[in-house]
């Protein structure tokens, strides 16, 4: 690996730490802890992080950004490796809410990003960061969305880039990642044996100069997601909704929002609050919500099937984290099936206006599922999380819908076709 800067510039972090053992150290490249082998995340000074204010937020730039003396990497713009993600709209689905029943709804629509899904944020921070510590080439492990991220990254800081991605992607995300003019590697195996085989590269000689954003550089890269709660607070007026549903793959951005959320209260940006955590999984992959309702934290490994390939990791990092989180809030964990992820998002998209991918769906489709089962409440504010663009799942959808009416360019053919009265 190249030489390393001498330090990550201004920032709150002081290190990483241990989640299981609480073992610390420096700001390195490294997610596992050697004396436990448990994930490790950034820590912070909590007298730095109480000095941010609403103010300073407010002034900086239009883009995650703005909470940068609330993230781990330098707050000096010309270091940044970013395609200036975040801000993205938080819409009042008055009509969905109507047709489930509720008070009042939100949808935080992250679709909205520069590749068009929530990964812009998490890989800017980590690219970032992969910066200080003198890394060359990027990479990822990724079931799509995490592969356009990168390969655009990559593009746009003039730097090679390398991913990974399950043989059989759906062909939208392929494409959308290839495009950018990165190496793109398809893996004939799961997203979870994608990952196995890049943790094993991480490892050899030939990628010691290689940032690979889910594996060594994880702890960083899951800081990024915390911005998806702190623009939520921002966007209710420096409030904290009563309630949200978020989409769950290996957990992290479900627990790091929630973080986001705490953070808020702590430092004081919002007032004293408490937000029920909700987490959604498909049916054809579903550890952490089967863990959950099996009232243990223990989760077993499964091979991934379904639609919602987004959320296909089969053996889950951060599934004993998610559970926590969703326990301690009052809230739950839920899974639907294909055919109500189908409905999700067509649901979604007749109410809003907002065509999600598979991962929205499962996220509607789980909200409606949790209202019926009388886990969440309908008086109560909430926040569903879209982390994703539907144009990237068309398959999902593509024999559902179609032209309502064929006619012939007359007004006889549209009078028959019932167009005319």
């Amino acid at each position: 690996m190249s030489s390393a800067r001498t330090s990550f510039g201004p920032t709150p972090a002081v290190g990483l730490i241990c989640r299981n053992c609480e073992k610390t150290y420096d700001l390195i490249a490294q997610h596992a802890c050697w004396q436990c082998f448990g994930p490790l995340e950034v820590e912070y000074d909590s007298t730095a992080l109480a000095r941010v204010t609403r103010e300073q937020i407010e002034a900086g730039p239009h883009n995650i950004w703005r909470y940068a003396g609330l993230l781990p990497v330098g707050n000096i713009a010309s270091d940044r490796v970013s395609l200036n993600p975040g801000m993205t709209p938080l819409i009042e689905a008055d009509n969905l809410a109507r047709e489930l029943g509720m008070r009042k709804l939100w949808v935080k629509d992250d679709s909205a990003n520069p590749t068009h899904s929530f990964k812009d944020r998490v890989v800017s921070v980590a690219l970032t960061a992969a910066g200080y510590l003198g890394f060359d080439r990027f990479a990822c492990a990724s079931t799509g969305n995490l592969a356009n991220s990168v390969a655009a990254h990559g593009a746009r800081a003039g730097r090679e880039s390398i991913v990974f991605i399950p043989h059989d992607l759906e062909r939208g995300k392929v494409i959308t990642t290839a495009v950018y003019g990165g190496s793109l590697v398809a893996v004939r195996g799961s997203y979870d044996d994608v990952n196995r085989l890049c943790s094993m590269l991480c490892e050899t000689d030939e990628f010691e100069n290689t940032a690979f954003v889910n594996v060594n550089i994880r702890p960083f890269y899951a800081e990024g997601s915390k911005t998806l709660g702190y623009e939520v607070a921002e966007q209710l007026g420096w409030r904290l909704p009563e309630q949200v549903v978020i989409p769950a793959a290996s957990g992290e951005l479900l627990t790091k929002v929630h973080k986001a959320f705490d953070d808020c209260v702590d430092i004081g940006l919002t007032d004293s609050g408490k937000v029920r955590v909700f987490g959604a999984q498909s049916a054809g992959c579903s550890p952490i919500s089967d863990a959950f309702n099996a009232d243990t934290d223990v989760i077993d490994p499964v091979k991934p099937t379904g639609i919602a390939k987004s959320l296909n990791i089969g053996d889950p990092a951060a599934g004993p984290y998610a559970i926590e989180s969703a326990r301690s809030t009052g809230g739950a964990f839920d899974k639907v099936d294909d055919d109500e992820i189908r409905e999700g998002i067509r649901l979604l998209a007749a109410t809003t206006g907002i065509f999600a991918e598979t991962a929205g769906g499962v996220s509607v489709a789980v909200l409606r599922k949790l209202l019926r089962d009388g886990k969440l409440d309908p008086d109560a504010e909430t926040v569903v999380y879209n982390t994703g663009e539907g144009l990237k799942t068309l398959d999902a959808v593509g024999d559902l819908v179609g032209p309502t009416h064929t006619v012939d360019p007359s007004l006889k053919s549209a009078k028959q076709e019932g167009l005319l009265g």
